[in-house]
């Protein structure tokens, strides 16, 4: 009786163990099971739903670019592209040397991209702009490629090649610094392209546009099977440049014409503006690049073909590169000699060759003699202007250069424009220090010594003398526009500045310039029979680091100016030879007066009874 009774109550003491046991591993798979499905519910269901959906993005259409009369500078055109989304396996290194082939890249570089992959269910870009070759190829190894995807997206395109370049920029695909940068952007997704320079990404936030998506429901090889969701993207928004496309395509044709005619030059920026709006009607540099290399994934050997170039092609030498202006710079030592009325229009100055104070001469030892104000302009006499600095001094000679804009920059909406640099006491004491010398007011005068310029400032000095002495900011987008057509912004000419000088004073500016186009101006051989009559100036300016530069700048009709042109060839020699023909080019086009159309005598005559 009391062993029954013992053991009893040890299999009661079991079954009480056994039930805490049964009601601890109860409450902990409810604790389990709550923690999982209200704490973490979204978590593991975003983890299934991506396991069996994917969102696949639509890249936005980015905005296109037109030229003021309505020609396409810059557009999109479909394209394919090929992305990855992981599977659970990863990618094996059979199959990444089997993609990377059929991409034409090298698995080194292929590992490269897909160590970027960051979600497990959004797709990573891995090549744009596909041929269908390779598209083909793709297609036929699928089952082999797990996780790779094959989308039509808007792929940016410059129908013209490197025509402008550094001009319009180029974009590139969207990296991670962008997606933190971009973060919370509405529209911004792994397939967006993003402007990398120059226009491009200067006006990136309006060009781009926003990134729709589908969802799509997958089966268990990743392979859709049925689209659950779309959102639409919305296009970026179309601009309207200033750029005229005939002139740009026929300054660059006149540019590559003169880098291969073996005159040694390394370089050439041309600007062409509006003197009346400070409107953009040309911008060139050469040598130049292809925006659509990086728009289709550069490859190597076309990145070392660009970063290897001693040239650099990239810049943007209109805005950036900063020379002597050599002697254009005598429009604003003229005008100061002028207004100052440190000389007389009329006074003859002698010119033996040299200035008597200091041993500078003139280029070739020239002497000319008894010579007037337009005459030394128009000859472009080194001797006289030597003077004209001597008389004026260098504080007001930097304080001339500063009232035409020098020593800043102009404001035109690109990133990385130059303010170059205006020559003066201060300037060289702070950098070089060291003490002025009449010597360097001399250099000064004719644009050597500490004078720098940019070829677009040169063509805003230019402007200002053409236009009466009004600073227009250069612009180059006339209007945006809406998703409908209607005008986003409107940009009207902004004056952002005038000079203090007088009519009499500009028109004898004028007066001289017109002579240097004349039959027994610097540049007479060129224009003296052209129908439109011309204004300009040459300049040679010294290159201690190689040969010359040559300059020249002008504007036309003279008594009516309707365009500005500045041409700087680097290490060209002298200006009328290296960059007077360009501009006598780009003249012809935009008059259509010469080889450029029919009927040109006509109206030629008519420019010059206007």
């Amino acid at each position: 009786m009391l062993q029954a009774l013992m053991k009893k109550k040890r299999n009661e003491g079991r079954f009480r163990h056994l039930f805490w046991i049964f009601i601890a591993v109860f409450l902990l798979l409810i604790s389990r099971l709550v923690y999982l499905q209200l704490i973490e519910g979204d978590y593991y269901h975003s983890l299934a739903e991506g396991n069996r959906l994917r969102a696949i993005p639509i890249a936005a259409m980015r905005g296109v670019m037109y030229d003021r009369n309505g020609q396409i500078l810059v557009g999109s055109r479909p394209g394919f592209i090929v992305t990855y989304v992981p599977t659970k396996k990863g990618m094996p290194a059979a199959e990444v040397n089997e993609l990377a082939d059929l991409l034409q890249t090298t698995p080194d570089a292929l590992r490269e991209k897909l160590g970027k992959v960051k979600s497990s269910y959004l797709p990573t870009v891995l090549a744009t702009d596909l041929t269908q070759d390779i598209v083909t190829r793709i297609e036929e190894r699928r089952n082999e490629l797990p996780g790779i995807s094959i989308d039509v997206q808007p792929i940016r395109y410059y129908p013209y090649n490197d025509m402008a370049a550094q001009i319009f920029g180029y974009v590139g695909q969207i990296d991670e610094a962008d997606m933190k940068r971009l973060a919370g952007r509405d529209g911004v997704s792994t397939v967006t392209q993003i402007g990398r320079a120059g226009m491009e990404a200067y006006y990136d936030d309006l060009l781009r546009g926003k990134d729709g998506g589908r969802q799509v429901e997958v089966d268990a090889a990743g392979s859709p099977v049925k689209e659950m969701e779309r959102k639409n993207p919305v296009s970026g928004h179309n601009m309207h440049l200033t750029l005229d496309l005939n002139l740009q395509l026929a300054a660059e044709k006149a540019m590559d014409a003169q880098l291969a005619n073996g005159i040694g030059a390394h370089g050439i920026a041309v600007v062409a503006m509006d003197p009346n709006t400070g409107a953009i009607l040309a911008m060139a540099s050469r040598p130049s690049y292809n925006p659509n290399w990086f728009t289709r994934g550069i490859t190597a050997a076309e990145w070392r073909q660009i970063n290897t170039n001693p040239y650099h092609p990239m810049e943007n030498r209109a805005i950036t590169g900063q020379y002597p202006p050599g002697s254009t710079f005598k429009l604003i030592t003229g005008s100061a000699a002028l207004e100052l009325k440190k000389v007389r229009p009329d006074e003859m100055i002698y010119d033996s060759g040299r200035h008597w104070l200091i041993d500078k001469r003139n280029a070739g030892g020239e002497a000319l003699g008894w010579i007037d104000f337009k005459t030394a302009l128009a000859k472009s006499d080194n001797v006289y202007f030597y003077e004209m600095g001597r008389r004026i001094g260098i504080d007001q000679m930097a304080a001339y250069a500063r009232m035409f804009g020098l020593g800043q920059k102009t404001g035109i909406a690109l990133y990385g424009e130059s303010d170059g640099v205006v020559a003066s006491a201060e300037y060289k004491k702070k950098v070089f220090h060291q003490d002025w010398y009449l010597g360097d007011t001399f250099n000064s005068a004719i644009g050597q010594g500490f004078q720098l310029v940019t070829p677009l400032q040169a063509a805003m000095v230019v402007s200002e003398v053409a236009n009466g002495g009004i600073r227009y900011r250069p612009f180059l987008v006339s209007r945006i526009d809406n998703l409908d057509g209607t005008p986003y912004q409107i940009f009207a000419p902004e004056q952002i500045g005038s000079l203090a000088i007088s009519k009499s004073t500009l028109d004898l500016i004028r007066e001289g310039m017109r002579n240097v186009a004349e039959e027994n101006g610097t540049a007479g051989y060129l224009f003296a029979n052209f129908p439109i009559p011309v204004a300009g100036k040459t300049g040679t300016a010294e290159n201690y680091g190689g040969r010359d530069h040559g300059w020249f700048v002008a504007y036309a009709p003279y008594a009516h100016p309707r365009i500005v042109i500045a041409v700087l060839t680097e290490q060209g020699g002298f200006g009328s030879a290296s960059s007077g023909p360009i501009v006598k080019t780009m003249l012809e086009e935009y008059f259509h007066v010469g080889a450029y159309a029919p009927g040109a005598q006509q109206n030629a005559r008519t420019d010059r009874n206007n």
